[in-house]
């Protein structure tokens, strides 16, 4: 473990700094890059750019040279947040222990901020030294697919305007909304190392990790602590039906070890000391 959480902290204090980076400038709608800004450098934990440094260094790239990659993805995944907890959506105060967005700029701005963020993140893709011109088109590719009407927003739509409530239709849920991205995270890196035979691995790993953190949120949503950084019951407080109450709380820890479990033997050919998988275990016992 003493590997897997220094390779972790290395990249994300390598996240951290590139994302300080961004939007530093001083035009005169500041305000729009300060409220970018605001959420983008709110922390969590960056599992999704981690992994697609992780990926990229599988497939024998100099890692580093995907951070732009991975960065971007973790634009998208920060305007998907702002715009979630807007009234019209989530109405929630609280992200990662901080008002949010639109508590603090407002709900315009927020939902600009979120605009904003969507498509610089493809500008980082598109302008990342080091890559190959056909490997930032790929790359635009597999974000795009992640975060539109077939991805990520799918799965929001459906958790908020659908009511889906049976197991069925919450694991569609969560492969969209929540695995799509995590996926994507995956492929990408796979994707800027140029090495296609990773991808269906990288992608079912992602979408397994993915399902596994979504049941574990719906865990926390019941016996989260303040550590947790979002209100806890508040899926209850919305009426929405959420694998607790499918399966109950020990269903729900059967369903994430056993999701778990095929993450990590969706890349057991590849996980060269185990960094993966450690990963995928962490995720599974997480309190926040």
């Amino acid at each position: 473990m003493e590997t897997f959480e220094s390779r972790y902290e290395e990249y994300r204090k390598a996240v951290e700094a590139y994302l300080q980076g961004l939007f530093k400038g001083k035009p005169h709608w500041k305000d729009l890059y300060e409220a970018m800004r605001y959420s983008l450098l709110a922390g969590g934990k960056r599992i999704r750019p981690v992994l697609t440094l992780e990926f990229a260094r599988l497939a024998g790239m100099d890692w580093q040279t995907a951070l732009p990659v991975a960065c971007a993805l973790e634009l998208v995944h920060t305007y998907s947040l702002i715009h979630d907890d807007l009234p019209c959506m989530d109405d929630d105060d609280l992200r990662r222990g901080k008002p949010t967005n639109h508590k603090v700029f407002g709900e315009t701005l927020a939902v600009l901020a979120g605009d904003a963020l969507q498509p610089e993140a493809f500008h980082l893709i598109l302008t990342a030294p080091g890559l190959p011109t056909e490997r930032r088109a790929a790359c635009a590719l597999i974000l795009a697919q992640a975060a539109g009407a077939d991805g990520m927003v799918a799965g929001q739509v459906i958790d908020t305007l659908h009511a889906p409530s049976t197991q069925e239709e919450l694991t569609e849920v969560h492969r969209l909304k929540t695995g799509a991205m995590i996926a994507g995270a995956c492929k990408l890196g796979a994707a800027a190392a140029g090495e296609e035979a990773l991808l269906a691995a990288a992608e079912e790993y992602g979408y397994q990790l993915g399902l596994a953190f979504q049941i574990r949120d719906d865990m926390l949503d019941v016996i989260g602590t303040d550590e947790f950084g979002k209100p806890i019951g508040s899926d209850k407080e919305e009426g929405k039906v959420t694998f607790v109450d499918l399966l109950g709380l020990d269903g729900c820890d059967r369903a994430v070890l056993a999701a778990t479990e095929r993450a990590k033997a969706a890349v057991s050919e590849w996980d060269r000391g185990g960094f993966l998988g450690d990963l995928a275990d962490s995720l599974a016992e997480r309190n926040k």
